[in-house]
Order: C-alpha cells, then structure tokens, then sequence
C-alpha cells in the first residue's frame, strides 16, 4: 500500500454513493487516492475487492485501483494527507420539517479542523444548500485557515457515475481566482470539459438540474393519474404524444419518484425561495401521493385487509441497490396498515432482512405492485396474479396501430 500521509486526494465520505467512484477513477488516471470514512464495516468490504453497491464497471475499477497500489483506506481522520486536494461529499440534508439542515456540513467540517491545512484545495462535491461555499471559506478564514475552497458538483445518474465522469461537462467554482485554478487542473485528467462558474451558480446548477428532473417526473405521474381515473390507457396516450414528434420526446413516463437527491433538492430550493417554490412543491405532492394513489385502486377492487400484497422491486429505481428515500417502503409503510400481509422482494438490495425470494412472494401473494421496474421482472410469469404496474413494465403493451401514409 502506499502511504497514506502522501496521497494526492482524499476523499471525506469516500465509501459511499458520490466518493467511491470518483476515487475509482482519479486512481484509473493515475492519481494516489486516500479514502476516509468512518463507516469501517464498508472500508473492509472495499479492501477486500468487493463494491459496496451497484455502479457500472466499477468492480473491475476497484480491483486496478488495489493492485496497483493507488487506493488506501482509513477510519482515523488524523491520517488525512496533509496536502492536495481534499474531497468532502458530504452535503446538506433536509430534515424532518423539510428544512435544509446546515449542522451536516458545519459537522464534518469541525471534525476534519485539526487537519485541514493551507496547503489544501478543498472540493465540495454534494449537493450544498445556496451560499454554503462561501460560508465555508470565511468559516476557515475565521479559523484562522487560507485554504482554499471550491464546489465542483456531481451530476451523474447513481449506478453510472464512472462512465458519466468521463463524459459529463464538470461544473468548477471556487472562492478565489487560486481555487479556481487548482480545481481546474485537479479534473483535468478525468472529464472532457470544464465549465467556471461563481459559487452560488454552481450551487443552483446543481440544485435546478434535480428539481427539474422531479418535476418532469411529477408532470408524468399527474397526467398518468388525469388519464387513469378517465378510464385512458396511459401507455397509449404517452405513445401518442411522443411517437415521431420531436417537441415530446423526453416526456418520462409514469412511476414511484424518489430517492436521495430529487426530493431533497426540491425542498432545499423552497426553502431557499421561503417557500415560495410552488411548482417543487406541487410536484412533492404529486410524486409522493402517486404512491396512495396505487393503494386506493387496490383497495377500490380488494378487501385489503383480507389480502396479502407482493411489493416487486424496493430500491428507489431499476437496477439499482439502493433504497434511500425509496417510495417502496412508503408503500410498504401504509400497506402494512391496512393489508392483511406485506410480502417484499428485490433481487439487487443486499442491505433489508425482510426481502424474500420472487417465487415466493408471487407465489403467497394475492395481489402485486411494481414498485421499480428491474429488467429481471419483465415479461415474467406472476401465476394469474392481479398485478398494479404503473411503469407497464412486466409486460410492455403495444401502444398503436402505425401506418404509413404517402408523404
């Protein structure tokens, strides 16, 4: 291994989601990578070859990062290099009353103190609530710190952060013109371009980029809703609108909205805005009550509490092990309520004990929900059993008859 005081990054949070890639790839490009996070049951996992979670092509990164040496793990903040670049990929959450909660970063910051030097470029990676940046930097100055301080968001889609590092403009921002510059040359290797911002820019980059998305979805979800309760087939409208018309055809189509990063951003930009976000906050409203929505229709045709309810799928999306935020387990939440048995299932989440085998939870079930459209469950064989899929995802319907006309 090499030694870890004289790596060239450090990663602050390295074993999760946003850091493990990018320390995979800074390591493909030939750069000493120090990882610190104090979850140590995941740093075992990563020592041993093994990726903590899905991300494509990462295993084979993993194992070129460990035999070669450029990759170290520690638990032990004091073993932070004390030059180069250091990576914080903790962000802001929201807390229970939907508010950003500022302790987060302020925190890990107050922890890593004692080692941060100025001989420093701290890079702020996650998603920071508006003006974060620029309390940091004069946080450190008050601490009597010149470290220079930059926010350079990720932006990828979780499960393709190596490749989407490589293809993806990387957004650079930093306090001062040296901060700047030292990000600049600090993505260099890795990214194809490179766009400057001022920091609060990044920071709405970073922050817009994911509530427009959790709106896209909202729209989908309120017309599949409209549609359903006027006896349409959706699928069939949405085949309609986006067949051959260019202006329509990244409408997304229906389904659970969730996960760690859309809902968050959404409400951090209503918290910013005082709650004046309204179009972010319809499209909470939207995307959570999707999943009551589903339950009322089940209920609309069983007796649910003499019914037993198969959840396919509790990750927050296909092919995906994670299952932060995931609405399957909102659903399974109220189910559990009201059914008379909730019975789960996932071939990818390795991290719930009360996941059984598919067979078995088609098998014991009375009705099935797809909760995240893993490619494993389409076209498979549910035994007659009533399924909800609002992804029309077990089997793809045709949508409409075509015919060529004579222009």
């Amino acid at each position: 291994m090499t030694d870890r005081k004289y790596a060239d990054i450090c990663i602050v949070g390295g074993a999760g989601h946003v850091g493990l890639p990018m320390a995979l790839s800074f390591a493909s490009a030939g750069s000493r990578v120090q990882i610190y996070d104090i979850n140590e049951e995941t740093l075992a996992t990563i020592a041993a070859g093994k990726m903590p979670f899905v991300d494509d092509g990462a295993d084979e990164y993993l194992r070129h990062a460990l035999d070669n040496d450029r990759l170290t793990l520690t638990s032990d903040p004091a073993d932070i290099t004390p030059t180069g670049v250091l990576v914080i990929t903790i962000g802001t959450p929201v807390d229970e009353f939907l508010n950003p909660s500022h302790g987060e970063v302020k925190s890990a910051i107050d922890t890593l103190l004692p080692y941060i030097t100025d001989e420093h470029l701290i890079v702020l990676r996650s998603t920071l609530y508006p003006g974060t940046t620029d309390w940091l930097h004069r946080y450190l100055e008050d601490c009597g710190r010149k470290t220079r301080v930059s926010f350079c968001p990720e932006r990828s889609v979780q499960g393709r952060a190596i490749k989407e590092l490589a293809e993806l403009p990387q957004i650079v921002s930093g306090t001062s013109a040296a901060a700047i510059t030292e990000a600049k040359q600090f993505f260099m290797p890795v990214v194809p371009e490179i766009v400057e911002l001022p920091p609060l820019e990044a920071e709405f980059v970073k922050l817009f980029d994911n509530s427009y998305r959790y709106i896209e979805f909202a729209i989908a979800n309120q017309f599949f809703m409209v549609a359903d309760q006027a006896g349409a087939d959706y699928s069939k409208v949405h085949f309609g609108m986006t067949y051959g018309y260019d202006r329509a055809r990244h409408m997304p189509r229906p389904g659970f909205t969730a996960g760690p990063c859309l809902f968050k951003d959404t409400m951090q930009i209503a918290a910013f805005a005082r709650n004046q976000f309204s179009l972010g906050n319809s499209a909470m409203l939207v995307n959570e009550g999707l999943v009551l929505y589903v339950i009322e229709k089940i209920a609309a045709k069983f007796d649910l509490a003499n019914v037993t309810v198969g959840l396919l799928g509790m990750a927050f999306k296909a092919e995906s092990d994670d299952i932060r935020a995931s609405l399957s387990y909102k659903m399974k939440k109220h189910l559990m309520m009201r059914a008379k048995n909730v019975l789960t299932t996932d071939p990818y989440v390795l991290n719930d004990p009360a996941l059984s085998p598919l067979d078995g939870v088609i098998e014991q079930s009375d009705v099935l929900v797809v909760c995240a459209p893993h490619s494993d469950y389409r076209g498979m064989d549910v035994k007659g059993k009533p399924v909800f899929d609002v992804w029309n995802h077990i089997t793809k319907p045709i949508s409409a008859d075509v015919t060529k006309g004579m222009a």
